[in-house]
């Protein structure tokens, strides 16, 4: 019986790409980390927490039971291309607690797994030893056992790493570094990672007030689309403690119905007994410039980062064509070049 107690090695998020020798570079994947454990007839799939993914994706588990070696573990990401994008949303679906939906949706829209690090290669253990053996081992592996869905994510140098940031028109997720002398560092945040930058202009379509009812707690986002209807897209929180205040004492004059003419926030929810959901709708009057990750369903899927307030920008310019959305599949094999 397989009981993994492995660790991923994990990543500091920094600010610049390292540009000294010895590192290797691979795309950042927006997908579910997964560590792989085939042991005979027995296969375990977990996440970064450590939870059991393989029920919520058989087609994966069948995937790794039918390769022509009875043991091995791997690293790697789970990733799910729906139509002509890489779908995160896809595969937060898949965590439905029916067995008939997750089967519906595994011949539906199957996953891939993307191959990044090997740690076990028969019986031979490959955590103690550097990178670039690793490496080796891994691209000897998915040479032996590649198919539609089994991929190996491509590696690179500096040059190489910049243009894949370059040419996904900032749909990749960012870069991950790796010293490429290393042993793998369980539960470590022994690699770096840089994460693309991307900004957008959005309409204040209201607000959420501080528990206490004193000051601004968050600002609710909006695009325009085509038909001119101003969707909810996210928030942002970043309000510091004394702008609170003030802030709510200038947006009060704005309070409006309806705030969003298209898709709204949601309203008071039972488990959090309505405090963080309460909003002011407020006349789309005010336009601020966020940072912002990744955007799933046309929504940022994080909170953003209120950079400036853009008393420049005439709100109907804030529209939802500036949104960088996830990777296509035809993009990845241009990663690999």
């Amino acid at each position: 019986m397989i009981t993994p107690t492995l660790a991923p090695m994990e990543a500091k998020l920094v600010p610049e790409l390292p540009d000294e020798p010895g590192w290797q570079f691979e795309p950042k994947w927006d997908g579910f980390r997964a560590l792989v454990f085939r042991d005979a007839d027995e296969v375990e799939i977990l996440s970064k927490s450590g939870k059991s993914l393989a029920r919520y994706f058989p087609e994966i588990v069948a995937l790794v039971g039918a390769i022509s070696q009875a043991r091995f573990v791997l690293d790697g990401e789970l990733i799910l291309p729906v139509g002509d994008i890489v779908s995160f949303g896809a595969l937060q679906a898949r965590l439905h607690p029916a067995e008939s939906r997750i089967a519906k949706l595994s011949r539906q829209t199957p996953a891939q797994l993307m191959l990044f690090d090997c740690l076990r290669d028969g019986e031979t253990e490959l955590l103690g030893r550097p990178l670039a053996e690793r490496r080796d081992a891994l691209e000897a592996f998915h040479a032996r056992h590649a198919g539609p869905s089994l991929l190996l994510s491509p590696r690179g140098d500096l040059a190489a790493a910049r243009a894949w940031l370059a040419r996904s028109g900032g749909a990749l997720d960012g870069v991950v570094a790796k010293r490429l002398d290393e042993p793998y560092r369980p539960g470590e945040r022994a690699m770096r990672k840089v994460k693309q930058h991307r900004t957008a202009d959005c309409v204040v379509g209201g607000f959420r007030r501080a528990r206490d009812g004193d000051g601004v707690a968050s600002l609710l986002l909006g695009l325009f689309d085509e038909a001119g209807r101003l969707h909810h897209v996210g928030f942002t929180s970043g309000i510091a403690a004394a702008d609170r205040g003030a802030l709510a004492a200038k947006l009060g004059p704005l309070i409006e119905a309806p705030g969003f003419t298209g898709k709204a926030p949601g309203g008071p929810r039972r488990w959090n007994r309505g405090e963080e959901s309460a909003w002011e709708p407020l006349r789309g009057e005010l336009v601020v410039e966020v940072l912002y990750d990744q955007v799933t369903a046309s929504r940022f899927r994080h909170g953003t980062r209120l950079l400036r307030w853009r008393p420049d920008k005439a709100p109907a310019q804030c529209t939802m064509d500036q949104l960088v959305h996830e990777l296509r599949p035809a993009e990845l094999a241009t990663l690999a070049r």
